[in-house]
């Protein structure tokens, strides 16, 4: 497989799963305290989402790579 082909299933790969999950989930450490023997986190959940013209614009630029990446 050369880096073109690489390159377009990648993209084609990525913009179906941002059309699919409309986004993704991360959870961040903010603050930890420590009183004696007692251990305190506090974790803030976040969500990111992938707007559906980043998601339409991946899958089809990945798939006019495929098609059209020919020598």
């Amino acid at each position: 497989m050369d880096f073109r082909k690489i390159l377009g299933v990648v993209l084609l790969t990525a913009g179906i799963l941002s059309l699919v999950y409309k986004g993704f989930n991360y959870t961040k450490e903010t603050h930890t305290g420590e009183f004696g023997p007692i251990k305190v986190e506090v974790k803030e959940k976040d969500r990111v989402d992938i707007p559906v013209w980043v998601g339409v614009v991946l899958a089809a630029g990945g798939g006019a790579i495929l098609v059209f990446g020919k020598k």
